[in-house]
């Protein structure tokens, strides 16, 4: 059963190598679910298992004429690469998490040195609060929205995306926009 499940799998890779679309549905059809836990068992949220899988298949359709039977058995190679590719994908999480946050670290840095209050820092921070608001005001309600909880809330973009039912490339866009408008808006209190 085992081999003839393997030779299935090896004939659909072959076949993928040839560019075939259709091998690559039913490959994906017969491998998926397998494929799909690992990928959740090592991100732990579903949506971001779903994008580690796509990322997977776009992979096998690029590389599977570097796939060799000999070297390991189909679902060992494709095991392998949605382990990686759920790696990569939270390394970048990580990575944009620390982007969006080490900017606020840094002028938070900036404002608020040592342990105790000083009237001036104090002053500098209630007037930059000020301008904050000012700024956070001037943007369209659902990038104030959206940035207000990335900040306030610390979700990532995935989570607010789903709180706010929307899709994730346009969650990613809204928070870019908002921050970029925030940036010179802020300037401009500077």
């Amino acid at each position: 059963m085992l081999d003839d499940r393997n030779a299935e799998l090896m004939t659909l890779i072959d076949r993928v190598a040839q560019q075939d679309p259709a091998a690559l549905r039913s490959l994906y059809d017969l491998t998926a679910p397998k494929l799909y836990g690992l990928a959740l068992k090592v991100l732990g949220k579903p949506e971001w298992a779903e994008d580690a899988l796509q990322d997977t298949f776009l992979q096998v359709w690029r590389s599977a004429a570097d796939y060799r039977a000999t070297l390991s058995p189909p679902m060992a190679w494709l095991g392998l690469m949605v382990r990686s590719r759920s790696l990569d994908l939270l390394r970048r999480r990580k990575a944009e998490r620390e982007h969006l946050t080490e900017e606020i670290d840094e002028h938070l840095a900036d404002t608020l040195e040592g342990d105790a209050p000083d009237p001036m820092n104090t002053s500098l921070a209630s007037q930059q609060a000020w301008a904050l608001h000012q700024c956070l005001d001037r943007l369209e309600h659902k990038q104030r929205q959206a940035v207000s909880l990335a900040y306030l809330r610390d979700l990532s973009h995935s989570e607010l995306a789903e709180q706010l039912r929307l899709p994730l490339g346009t969650v990613k866009t809204w928070i870019r926009r908002g921050l970029d408008h925030l940036r010179q808006c802020m300037a401009r209190y500077a």
